[in-house]
């Protein structure tokens, strides 16, 4: 899949109202290296590089954490329902092993 790695793409719903229970899909660019295979041309192991860590927010709450390990795939998609109770930034947050943090914010805006 190309992309830079740290980019993510976040799907919401286009209409949300206030009390509504909606589903949150983000897309997470990244190798997720596990550091025990092999590059194919040179025979070296490939080093690690996995999320280790997401975090999202909804306003200024912390509503889900994800504690990960280099068994999750490459370029990760995480599902998940909020209930929007005001309009606010929904920020997900996530860190590599390799020390890189990344960020995207969406704003929800209910009706």
């Amino acid at each position: 899949m190309p992309g830079k790695i740290g980019t993510i793409k976040i799907r919401i719903p286009r209409v949300v109202k206030k009390g509504d229970v909606i589903p949150v899909k983000a897309l997470i660019i990244h190798p997720m290296e596990t550091g025990l295979r092999k590059d194919k041309n040179t025979g070296e192991r490939i080093p690690a590089h996995y999320i280790n860590e997401v975090t999202v927010f909804y306003g200024d709450t912390l509503v889900t954490r994800f504690d990960w390990s280099f068994a999750v795939s490459a370029n990760p998609l995480i599902t998940f329902h909020l209930k929007v109770d005001k309009a606010a930034p929904l920020r997900i947050i996530w860190k590599d092993n390799r020390g890189g943090v990344y960020e995207k914010t969406v704003q929800i805006k209910p009706d």
